[in-house]
């Protein structure tokens, strides 16, 4: 993979969506050591949240869920890209996978400061290995 550029997983966990309830599921995963990349979290049907896991560590994730009862969603591969944050830090990569042929179908990017950006981005499951190949993994 390019450098600042690795590949990851996604899981969907739906969860109660009560005031607090939010910080007690973060509080479980740091007890449990859980270390997130990523996290997105919204409203979804029936007073539950919609909560996006990017884990370092999927398997443990998964054997926490296990451990808890938790139903997470298959999980999803897509890429997470670190680096330099600049005007058009995200151009390069665009490009490449768009050359490909290969699109995009969801990206999530913010400035991290300290001149630093993080962007998480997916690609249709069967262009996950190309997509590989074509930043530069193996």
């Amino acid at each position: 993979m390019a450098k600042g550029i690795r590949r990851v997983n996604k899981y969907v966990l739906h969860h109660r969506d009560k005031p607090g309830d939010g910080s007690h599921l973060l509080k479980t995963l740091k007890k449990h050591g859980i270390n997130l990349l990523a996290l997105t979290a919204f409203p979804a049907a029936s007073g539950t949240s919609q909560v996006e896991l990017i884990p370092e560590d999927a398997a443990w994730l998964e054997a926490l869920a296990k451990q808890f009862g938790w139903r997470l969603s298959k999980k999803r591969t897509g890429f997470l890209a670190q680096g330099k944050d600049r005007a058009g830090a995200l151009v390069k990569l665009a490009e490449r996978l768009g050359t490909a042929g290969i699109n995009i179908t969801q990206i999530d990017a913010i400035a991290a400061g300290a001149e630093r950006y993080g962007a998480v981005f997916w690609v249709r499951p069967k262009d996950v290995e190309r997509a590989t190949l074509v930043l530069g993994g193996r």
